[in-house]
């Protein structure tokens, strides 16, 4: 989760699994949306639980609701600004660990899913997933950010983005193959 500490008003991200925690975690905060990085049960399976207990407009890509028969009251495109309090939350469109992935950005904080993790990428070895598209979406719509972007994975510890230009395992992995 991401709060404005001004007005309260907060993002929660994610919200996979443990309703009660995430809830309790957004008591005295006015959520204004709940975003999904995917459809995967992991990073979406506590969504309906979190949004009846604390209200906050459902979002996530059109591409992972229809795969993954999920549903939210907003589809995200890159692009997409979501405001709350002084901040917005921008839409980086990361298709690869799934095909509607999505990253989210708030000032020089990226919330990455599984996309990017410390020194790796999230797995793509499921039928829906495409190696490929998710090194191309890492090396041109994340590893261009500042490098004093913070990265904050959906599993891990946080990174980033200039450590990643250094050690990630699939930036090496595309140095060696030229």
């Amino acid at each position: 989760m991401v709060a404005c500490a001004r007005s309260g008003a907060a993002v929660v991200i994610d919200p996979g699994a443990e309703a009660e925690k995430v809830v309790a975690q957004c008591q005295g905060l006015e959520v204004m949306h709940i975003v999904l990085t995917h459809g995967h049960r992991n990073h979406a399976g506590a969504k309906d639980q979190v949004k009846e207990a604390v209200g906050g407009v459902t979002a996530m890509s059109l591409q992972d609701a229809t795969g993954y028969l999920r549903s939210a009251e907003r589809y995200l495109q890159d692009g997409d600004r979501l405001p709350f309090g002084d901040f917005e939350l921008e839409v980086l469109a990361t298709p690869g660990h799934s095909p509607g992935s999505l990253c989210f950005k708030v000032g020089n904080h990226l919330f990455s899913g599984d996309t990017l993790r410390q020194g790796d990428i999230g797995p793509t070895n499921l039928p829906d997933q495409d190696l490929a598209r998710q090194l191309t979406s890492v090396l041109s719509r994340l590893l261009t950010l500042a490098e004093n972007t913070v990265v904050y994975p959906g599993h891990g510890p946080t990174t980033t983005v200039g450590q990643e230009r250094i050690s990630n395992v699939a930036v090496e992995m595309l140095r060696r193959a030229r």
